[in-house]
């Protein structure tokens, strides 16, 4: 039996309380969700000091008309490891589609058509992912831990990175407030 793929195409919050520190107030757009496990972009965080063109420089990328944009804390798998969470009006060779939301490219490809102005017209830089084993997130789900709500590109594109979490819970219907950090026994 093969895992569910619904989680594609949407976010993936971090109840209070989860239990990680990195994950606290986490906001993942999940990009990956079969058999083999998931694979999310952390949005809800950006790396302190780093921008793009600070990203572009240390890879001889001239930054060209791309905006200095925040770099995002992607997760904490393979830190050094670069993403962008982008629209589907652009595609590279190692381009994967996120249902008919997003895209997501892990190679330079993308970071140089950004800065020739020829990228996608919306983007996230990020840094590292969130990943889980086979099963692990489907298990993960059954607890106390994690909210998945529709992924809403004004949020993932539009709002600042320590928006998104308050604002997804808002999209969903759910005041914040009356979160617990602990789940309850009947």
């Amino acid at each position: 039996m093969s895992a569910p793929a619904y989680l594609c195409g949407q976010l993936l919050l971090a109840m209070p309380g989860i239990g990680d520190s990195r994950f606290e107030r986490a906001v993942i757009a999940m990009c990956a969700h079969d058999e083999n496990g998931a694979l999310g972009i952390g949005i809800g965080r950006t790396v302190p000091d780093l921008g793009l063109h600070g990203l572009l420089g240390q890879l001889d990328i001239d930054p060209g008309v791309a905006p200095d944009a925040p770099i995002h804390i992607g997760g904490p798998v393979e830190p050094s490891r670069g993403f962008v969470l982008h629209g589907i009006d652009w595609g590279g060779e190692d381009t994967i589609h996120v249902g008919s939301r997003w895209a997501l490219t892990g190679t330079v490809d993308v970071l140089r058509a950004i800065a020739e102005g020829n990228g996608p017209s919306r983007w996230i830089a990020a840094l590292g992912y969130a990943g889980w084993g086979e099963g692990q997130l489907d298990e993960e789900m059954t607890r106390h831990g994690w909210f998945a709500t529709p992924g809403d590109d004004s949020i993932v594109f539009d709002a600042p990175a320590a928006a998104r979490w308050t604002k997804s819970f808002a999209g969903a219907g759910i005041d914040i407030r009356l979160l617990a950090p602990t789940t309850g026994t009947a």
